[in-house]
């Protein structure tokens, strides 16, 4: 009878502890996933490729070009930088801008062109915390192309 009492005494023990032991509270809370708003203003964007019509175009744009740089802020305000080269002399070294995300945060709006013969409205492919990919219908040469730029932190 002893033995059998120290045995049930020593499988309920077992039992409780499995139970209480195994709480799921006890796990502190996961980290919610970034908004797309946090993601965009992290830090300012780097241009890295381009491609218009699945051709990529990265090579064929000035240096002058590559270096520049766009910052998104929070308030939905920003700012193009020329960065160490400027295409013409004359330009200012930075430009402000406001930006939007539209249609469920499928698109963004920027207040200015990036694209010769593009809009100020882009659908966004890719936002991470290290890339952002936007894409455009722009017009080269009377023929409508989709142009897609890359940037990167």
């Amino acid at each position: 009878m002893r033995k059998q009492r120290l045995l049930w005494t020593t499988i309920m023990a077992f039992t409780l502890l499995g139970v209480t032991g195994c709480d799921k509270n006890d796990d502190p809370d996961p980290v919610p996933p970034k908004t797309k708003t946090e993601l965009i203003t992290a830090s300012s964007w780097r241009f890295s490729s381009a491609t218009v019509g699945g051709t990529d175009v990265s090579s064929s744009l000035q240096a002058c070009q590559k270096d520049n740089t766009i910052l998104f802020a929070a308030a939905g305000t920003g700012t193009l930088d020329e960065g160490a080269t400027k295409c013409n002399a004359g330009d200012p070294q930075t430009s402000p801008y406001t930006w939007n995300f539209l249609a469920s945060e499928t698109q963004l709006f920027i207040s200015t062109t990036l694209f010769t013969g593009g809009s100020s409205t882009f659908t966004l492919v890719t936002l991470t915390e290290s890339t952002l990919v936007l894409s455009q219908a722009i017009v080269v040469l009377g023929s409508p192309q989709t142009a897609i730029v890359t940037f990167v932190h």
